[in-house]
């Protein structure tokens, strides 16, 4: 920190999940055993889609890229936890703290976007079959994903223009793991409270909002489905329900940890660590739980290779 009449901070201080040692080390062994099973997990979902032709949908084009938004959002925060647990100094930087957030908010608005692309992809799929293969185009699903990329782009870049500005002059600790954009604010030398209500637009009620539209539009197709003919239902209701279940462990803790007051209670930190590590291993886990085309491009994928 630069000293002057007015601290300037350019770190700031981590003070991690939870001040008990042995309750740190329970978080590290988790977050190192979640990796071998998060980044397997989902490169395994890429190579079998890219490799298979059985799977060339539209539905597994976009599940191939919320596995790669996975393994990206996977690598923001934990390895700045492995690093603080085994070392001394628990700081971060005023840069890479904006870097943080940069990148969280980006892979999580693309991959909300990018899940409202798979709900219209099952919507023609149940309700237009004849239809979808004119409707659910490779141009049509490019311009999905590299659209939910540059949503989750301006979403970010609002949130970094914003706190990049303001002025740090006094306390630099974050009672976090890492950098809680809603604890940051509240450290700034200014009056914040217009900030913290474009926040909470900007992050909460656009995650509400996304998921009250997800939730509504799965809602509706299980209808839809309930009513039609007896082809591919059970197939088209389980597809569904899988999304549904992604949609209820992405937002639960997103909507949780920004549509509510600020707290720094030990369950707080649970439910960020949950959000930021363990969520990005669900979805593999999910999907190939519960999709029989997945689970079998996977065992041809190991056969090939002798693996099992």
């Amino acid at each position: 920190m630069e000293l002057s009449n007015n601290t300037i901070v350019t770190e700031f201080l981590l003070q991690g999940l939870s001040e008990i040692w042995g309750l740190q080390l329970l978080f590290c062994i988790l977050l190192l055993l979640f990796y071998l099973v998060i980044l397997p997990g989902n490169i395994l979902i890429i190579v079998a889609i890219i490799s298979d032709s059985h799977l060339g949908s539209p539905m597994f084009f976009f599940l191939a890229n919320l596995a790669s938004m996975d393994i990206c959002y996977s690598c923001i925060t934990p390895p700045k936890i492995v690093v603080n647990f085994f070392s001394s100094n628990k700081t971060i930087s005023f840069q890479g703290c904006m870097a943080q957030i940069f990148f969280i908010h980006l892979l999580g608005a693309a991959e909300m976007i990018l899940l409202i692309a798979m709900s219209f992809d099952r919507y023609v799929a149940i309700c237009q079959p004849l239809h979808y293969p004119t409707v659910m185009t490779r141009e049509l699903c490019w311009v999905f994903v590299l659209g939910s990329w540059a949503g989750g782009f301006i979403h970010t870049m609002i949130q970094v223009m914003l706190i990049n500005p303001l002025p740090f002059c006094g306390p630099n600790e974050l009672d976090n793991f890492f950098c809680d954009i809603t604890q940051i604010i509240k450290l700034a030398c200014t009056n914040t409270d217009t900030l913290e209500f474009i926040m909470f637009v900007n992050s909460g009620l656009l995650t509400a909002g996304c998921f009250l539209i997800l939730l509504v539009s799965y809602w509706a197709l299980l209808i839809k489905v309930r009513m039609g003919s007896s082809i591919g239902k059970s197939k088209a209701a389980s597809t569904c329900i899988t999304h549904i279940i992604i949609i209820f462990i992405m937002f639960g803790p997103a909507i949780y940890i920004y549509c509510r007051p600020l707290q720094n209670g030990l369950f707080d930190k649970m439910v960020a660590f949950y959000h930021t590590v363990v969520f990005p291993l669900m979805n593999p886990i999910i999907y190939t739980l519960r999709n029989k085309e997945i689970k079998a491009a996977m065992k041809r994928l190991l056969a090939k290779y002798n693996i099992c």
